[in-house]
């Protein structure tokens, strides 16, 4: 399963009733909902699945208490209550974690505000399943925190919410449940154009970027979910002029676990501008983030710059004085784009996180374009959108399946019993089998199966990780990757480590060519692809950042405070 394309006659014969735009974690939300409830369904994805937004984020699965701040309940409840249905039905890469937030004299938010707004989070939680929040004195904190600043601390407070360590695997298995339902896939399908007859939407027409063969795909209705890139899959097809999207760009940082740092995820206000910043324990790593700065250039190339870093840097040292971090300490960066609203009227942290459904019509009927959305609430978003593209249809909506159905890694009640079965019959280490648990959830079992029957994909082929050559297989066989890059950064996760997997590239191309058939050439293009790809990670300016003073920072600086979300 390689993916859709040999799945499906490139016709304009086909009739889909639903062709999606994008496979970022909304695309691939509405697709699996819309495939539940008994539609066909085609996704289109320019690059591979979670190759834009939603591989940036700050993964962190929220409910949202900023926006308590900004006074939409509406958007904290649904947050709150997707959350929660998340921890349930992937419990494999959606978990509960603590947060702290420190209660400073400087801070623009009193403490009496930070309480106030826990109760409201709590009351709006009603059906959590974490703990509610509490307040800790001065001395409890510093128990719990030790080598946080001291200077005019006076207490903090601790509530939950929740982290996807994976966000990518988090889109591939929606993908992967859409499929298993119907959908068909078609990944580096870049659109060229829209088809639109007599004012209606009929398809679209795109070009394979890695044949460069042209095709076309006729569908009933087609939903334009294609994050920072709506308006650029817009063009050209006689519609309006008027901007969507007002992306801003959030970047963040890599490092590791540094003497000092928090167990907890700490949510601390800047000293500098009164943002709020966030450290974030992510296996044996810290992220340090985000930024959020208007960008108007090309999503793709958003990169994290020397301003940011200096920024964020001195955020925490000022937080932990002791960690004293550099830009040498820096592993790598990452940055994306949030596809919000355009509203150049608003700064960038007033502009609003919810979504919007924009219909086309009377310009282009049966044509939705999606602008904002959250990775939290990317099925109750599939949900409302899936509704209207049946009314479009002109049938009533079934009733949603997804609010019960749990990702295909998680169709097992007792992960740790999970664990313990496969490390008995597998015989495999108990730390490979707590890595492929952790990454596949219950889908660990077809990895394993892949490696039983051909044992040398039961080895190591980085020594970093552990991860295993049956992996590379999977994905290629069972999980749409297309490329070598595909695989080692979006479905065995390596790529995402310190190092970007770079000592195992060849190992792993190797595996690959001997189990699909790939020739010298094939082999020196997907690693020399992937050294490029990478590139993207590395820590520009890494001078200029570190001979930075606040003074020099860019005036105007600003990150959201929640983490990039898609």
């Amino acid at each position: 399963m390689s993916g859709s394309q040999a799945n499906v006659a490139h016709s304009q014969d086909f009739p889909f009733d639903l062709i999606v735009i994008g496979a970022g974690i909304n695309g691939a939300g509405i697709a699996r909902d819309a495939a539940s409830r008994g539609l066909r369904v085609a996704i289109v994805e320019k690059e591979d699945i979670a190759s834009g937004t939603s591989s940036w984020s700050g993964r962190l699965v929220h409910g949202g208490l900023r926006y308590l701040e900004q006074g939409d309940v509406r958007l904290v409840r649904e947050s709150l209550r997707e959350r929660e249905r998340l921890f349930r039905l992937a419990p494999h890469l959606v978990r509960p974690v603590p947060l702290m937030m420190p209660f400073y004299s400087e801070n623009k938010r009193p403490p009496w505000m930070i309480r106030a707004g826990m109760i409201v989070y709590d009351v709006l939680s009603f059906d959590k399943s974490p703990p509610r929040h509490k307040i800790l004195s001065r001395e409890e904190t510093l128990r719990r925190f030790p080598r946080m600043s001291r200077k005019g601390l006076a207490g903090s407070a601790i509530f939950y919410d929740g982290q996807v360590v994976w966000s990518e695997r988090l889109c591939v298995e929606t993908v992967l449940a859409a499929h298993a339902d119907g959908a068909a896939v078609f990944t580096y399908s870049k659109v060229d154009e829209l088809v639109h007859e007599n004012g209606r939407a009929r398809g679209v027409r795109y070009t394979d970027a890695l044949t460069g063969e042209r095709h076309e795909l006729r569908g009933k209705v087609v939903v334009n979910v294609a994050g920072p890139w709506v308006d650029a899959v817009l063009t050209g097809m006689g519609r309006s002029s008027k901007q969507l999207i007002g992306g801003t760009k959030g970047s963040h940082l890599v490092v590791d676990r540094f003497d000092g740092a928090p167990e907890d995820v700490v949510y601390y206000e800047s000293q500098r501008d009164g943002r709020l910043v966030l450290v974030i324990p992510w296996g044996r790593y810290c992220l340090i983030g985000t930024t959020d700065i208007r960008f108007d250039g090309e999503p793709g190339d958003a990169r994290a710059d020397a301003e940011e870093m200096e920024y964020l840097l001195s955020e925490v040292n000022r937080l932990i004085p002791e960690a004293n971090l550099t830009p040498d300490d820096v592993l790598y960066t990452y940055s994306g784009v949030r596809p919000l609203p355009y509203a150049p009227e608003k700064s960038e942290g007033s502009v609003p996180r919810s979504h919007v459904i924009v219909d086309h019509a009377p310009e282009i009927r049966n044509l939705l374009s999606i602008v904002g959305g959250k990775l939290t609430t990317y099925r109750s978003l599939a949900e409302e959108t899936v509704n209207k593209v049946f009314r479009l249809l002109g049938r009533k909506p079934p009733r949603c399946a997804t609010r019960n159905l749990p990702l295909p890694g998680a169709r097992v009640a007792d992960l740790d019993g999970l664990r313990n079965e496969l490390a008995a019959a597998s015989g495999l280490p108990r730390a490979t089998v707590d890595r492929l648990v952790e990454v596949y959830g219950s889908r660990a079992i077809e990895v394993w199966e892949l490696g039983a029957e051909d044992p040398e994909l039961l080895e190591p082929f980085d020594e970093a990780t552990g991860a295993i050559g049956a992996e590379l297989v999977l994905a290629f066989r069972h999980e749409f990757a297309r490329t070598l890059t595909d695989a080692l950064v979006r479905r065995t996760m390596v790529g995402m480590t310190a190092g970007q997997g770079l000592g195992s590239v060849e190992r792993a191309a190797e595996i690959l060519a001997g189990r699909l058939g790939w020739d010298k050439e094939r082999i020196e293009r997907e690693t020399a692809d992937y050294r490029e790809y990478v590139r993207r990670f590395e820590v520009a300016g890494r001078e200029a950042a570190a001979d930075a003073s606040p003074a020099d920072a860019r005036p105007g600086l600003k990150r959201d405070k929640e983490g990039l979300e898609p």
